[in-house]
C-alpha cells in the first residue's frame, strides 16, 4: 500500500484522491450510501476513481461554464507551453489552479448527488436503475474528458511545432 501511495504524483493525490476521500465522507453524512472501503487497498482505487470523477466534472462542465460567464479568461495553449518552458513555477501553479478547480466541483457535486439521493428516495428508484443513472453519466463525463484531453495534445503538438519551425 506504501508503495502504490510513494508512485501518486502530488497532482494526483490533490486532485483526484483528496477530493475522492472527501467526498466519501461528507456523501456519508449526506445520504445513506457509504462508499467507505474495509479494505485500504480498494479504498484507495475507488476514492482515486471518485475523485477522478470529480476533476473531470470540474473540467468538462465546470470549467466551461465559468469560462462562458466570463468569470475565468485563459491565455492561448501554446502561449502556456512557450512560458512553461521558461517559467518552472507555471506548472506548479497550475496544479494548484486545478486543485481548487476540483474542490469547487466536489462541492457541486456533493450537492447533485444529494438531489439525485433526493430523488431516488422521492421515487423509490431501485438500486440497479441508479446505478445504471450514473454509469451512463459517468460514461458522458469521460467521453467529453477524452476529447478535452486529446485537444490538449494536439495543441501541445502544434505549440511545439511552432517553436521547432
Amino acid at each position: 500500500m506504501k508503495e502504490i501511495l510513494d508512485k501518486i504524483s502530488s497532482y494526483n493525490l490533490f486532485n483526484y484522491l483528496l477530493p475522492g476521500v472527501l467526498f466519501v465522507c461528507i456523501s456519508k453524512q449526506f445520504t445513506d450510501y457509504n462508499f467507505i472501503q474495509e479494505n485500504d487497498f480498494i479504498g484507495v482505487f475507488l476514492y482515486y476513481f471518485i475523485g477522478m470523477v470529480i476533476s473531470r466534472f470540474g473540467s468538462v462542465i465546470i470549467e466551461p461554464i465559468l469560462k462562458k460567464i466570463k468569470f475565468l479568461k485563459f491565455s492561448e495553449y501554446n502561449r502556456y507551453v512557450t512560458a512553461s518552458k521558461k517559467d518552472i513555477k507555471l506548472e506548479l501553479l497550475s496544479e494548484v489552479n486545478n486543485t481548487y478547480r476540483t474542490l469547487n466541483s466536489m462541492i457541486i457535486t456533493l450537492v447533485l448527488f444529494k438531489i439525485f439521493y433526493s430523488i431516488e428516495t422521492k421515487f423509490e428508484l431501485d438500486s440497479s436503475v441508479s446505478l445504471t443513472i450514473l454509469t451512463i453519466l459517468v460514461f458522458i463525463l469521460f467521453i467529453f474528458s477524452y476529447r478535452k484531453q486529446t485537444n490538449y495534445i494536439t495543441k501541445r503538438i502544434y505549440a511545439n511545432e511552432q517553436t521547432i519551425t
